[in-house]
């Protein structure tokens, strides 16, 4: 493929999916990294696009939101890397919420093995991964579908978390900085997934590398109130996202990086330390099941028997 046919392909894939990464652009165009990052350059230089941390975005400073079926296709290897590893957070019989995303649908298709289980989630793709989960409840917020990314928002939403409390919650978004947190690219979203956080006792993100050093419209969850980061390791040569992550870590922020580093406990070389937090003790709010229940979190004031009134009061509390 000559440059110009190259260069016009990753420029028509940034402008469709909002943000690319390089890895993604090498793999799509077949060839290097190091060619990709070459025509990114060039392609900046002319003011179609602009570089950042691994990957090149929309010009104007702030990317905007990609859909669901283009998502769906980016940066897959790490976001299940980043799946498998924060899986193994939860425990069995906690009480969690799972925010709208890619990479929480990764995940919430590994707490599927997770027995007793209670998933509070505003996002369809969460749900319907749990749908068939043995001994899963899922409960949904209510509000109004945001067909872009599967996602009930709105005042509906929000109200329907109020007088919630879960040991974590888990979220993604479109960037990630240690000045502002993450970030995501629309209003709606960043409002629920603000109240999202205010039921929960901590808060995990799920971010790969690509979103690292890249700030949106709309802070959703700031530093100082994220307890852990799970990650993949960025590429060697992306020395700006390593120095995203250790200012994470310098503000409190416990790093976890998935794959071949993660998987053993360290970072490679250069990279901040996997720090390891301690998990709550084991939840049991649930008594035996033999499946999943669905509904909306506006019924949880409406138990239906001693058993659900129970769990409901039990969750309240918490």
């Amino acid at each position: 493929m000559f440059a110009a046919e190259r260069r016009q392909l990753i420029l028509e894939m940034v402008r469709a999916n909002g943000a690319v990464s390089l890895r993604e652009l090498a793999r799509v165009v077949q060839t290097s990294e190091v060619t990709v990052r070459r025509d990114v350059r060039a392609l900046e230089a002319e003011g179609l696009l602009d570089r950042r941390h691994g990957g090149a975005v929309l010009p104007g400073g702030f990317t905007r939101e990609s859909g669901f079926p283009q998502k769906s296709h980016l940066a897959t290897a790490e976001k299940t890397a980043i799946a498998d590893l924060a899986a193994g957070l939860v425990e069995e019989g906690e009480a969690i919420v799972v925010g709208a995303g890619t990479t929480t649908q990764e995940l919430a298709r590994r707490l599927a093995r997770v027995p007793g289980l209670t998933v509070v989630t505003n996002s369809l793709l969460v749900a319907q991964a749990l749908a068939h989960a043995n001994r899963v409840e899922v409960v949904m917020t209510g509000g109004t579908l945001r067909g872009s990314n599967y996602a009930l928002v709105g005042s509906g939403a929000e109200q329907s978390l109020q007088g919630l409390r879960v040991s974590r919650a888990f979220l993604s978004g479109s960037g990630l900085t240690a000045e502002r947190g993450l970030s995501t690219s629309n209003m709606l979203s960043a409002s629920v997934d603000r109240a999202l956080v205010q039921a929960a006792a901590e808060v995990v993100v799920l971010a790969d590398h690509t979103k690292l050093g890249t700030d949106t419209m709309f802070q959703t969850v700031p530093t100082d109130v994220i307890t852990r980061l799970v990650t993949d390791e960025p590429p060697g040569h992306d020395d700006r996202a390593a120095t995203e992550l250790q200012a994470l870590a310098d503000q409190g922020v416990q790093i976890a990086v998935a794959g071949p580093a993660g998987a053993g406990g360290e970072s490679a070389p250069g990279r901040p330390p996997r720090r390891d937090m301690p998990l709550p003790g084991q939840r049991r709010t649930h008594g035996p099941g033999t499946g999943p229940q669905l509904r909306s979190a506006a019924s949880m004031g409406e138990p239906q028997g001693p058993g659900e009134r129970a769990r409901v009061a039990d969750l309240r509390r918490r």
